[in-house]
């Protein structure tokens, strides 16, 4: 472990030093601000020549700040010629936009995928992808944690009884299926088409819901507009109690008030993104922490031990 080293920008710094407490070893030294213009600047402050680098850094939002810091820190690690520079994403930005669903539209996961390996990257360990097709946009090793032991394991000590596992919509079917296997609970589809202005409009419900326990999982809470639609959805079908598992809290602009308005008894997050505590009360939030499962993945990835093992 002496030759291992972990760093980290400004997105997340406390999930860093959870992993480091993890693996037993310090924070990297850096210096990560802004010129006057808004311009990044990194600089690593202490010698890194032939060590195994861990660069921590969620392109969460402000995703362009947080993406450009981590490619300039890659480049820095790159010219200070580190071994193995190893660009840790526990949330992947731009994740939503990885096919051409519309004419004249980018793929900006497979763009932010090229610009991490040009900055210097040698691999990459993200968390939950939005579709796991996108570990096929890099032509570097891609390790895909799953948060899905954190959550089972929280979910298993509620002690819920008659559960069904709920995927918000078809693309999310076989994440849901995953869950509901490990918890011996049925599942249940839910019918999402778009209305106008591009506001989910929840149809139906495809699956036995009534007087069991709902338990809905995705990838990303973000508007929480597609959850609110959900949880009524599930109520009107006679479910008397609708639990969340969500891997990324994005939470953006009134996500917190649908949250803390709709009939959900918890709402369970991790921690990939950091949540303002004042968010996390007034949502009544619970958040789980994945140091523990990233800082395990680091240590096997720098032993070049196995990371699959994990889920097995």
């Amino acid at each position: 472990m002496n030759s291992l080293k972990v760093f980290t920008g400004n997105a997340h710094p406390t999930l860093a030093r959870e992993i480091c407490a993890v693996l037993g070893i310090p924070l990297g030294r850096t210096e990560c601000r802004r010129f006057a213009d808004g311009e990044a600047y990194c600089q690593i402050l202490e010698n890194v020549r032939g060590m195994d680098v861990f660069v921590i850094q969620p392109t969460c939002p402000p995703a362009d700040s947080n993406l450009m810091e981590l490619l300039i820190m890659l480049d820095a690690f790159k010219r200070s010629s580190a071994a193995r520079i190893t660009a840790v994403l526990p949330y992947y930005g731009y994740a939503r936009q990885d096919r051409k669903d519309k004419p004249r539209v980018p793929i900006s996961a497979k763009l932010v995928a090229d610009l991490l390996t040009a900055a210097g990257a040698d691999r990459v360990l993200a968390m939950d992808l939005h579709a796991p097709a996108i570990q096929g946009f890099f032509n570097i090793p891609v390790d895909h944690l799953f948060a899905a032991p954190v959550m089972i394991d929280h979910v298993e000590s509620l002690k819920l009884k008659n559960v069904v596992i709920v995927s918000p919509d078809a693309g999310g079917v076989e994440r849901a299926r995953a869950y509901a296997k490990r918890l011996d609970a049925s599942l249940a589809i839910i019918d999402k088409r778009r209305g106008e202005g591009n506001e989910p409009k929840v149809m139906h419900v495809i699956g036995e819901v009534e007087g069991r326990t709902c338990l809905i999982v995705d990838d990303i809470v973000d508007t929480a507009g597609t959850l609110a639609g959900t949880v009524q959805a599930l109520t009107r079908k006679g479910a008397p109690a609708v639990y969340g598992c969500f891997t990324h809290a994005v939470l953006s602009g009134s996500a917190v008030d649908r949250i803390r308005s709709s009939e959900m008894a918890q709402t369970v997050v991790t921690n990939t993104i950091p949540i303002e505590d004042e968010k996390r009360r007034a949502g009544r939030i619970t958040v789980l922490s994945v140091a523990g499962l990233l800082g395990e993945a680091i240590k096997r990835i720098h032993t070049n031990s196995s990371v699959s093992s994990l889920f097995v």
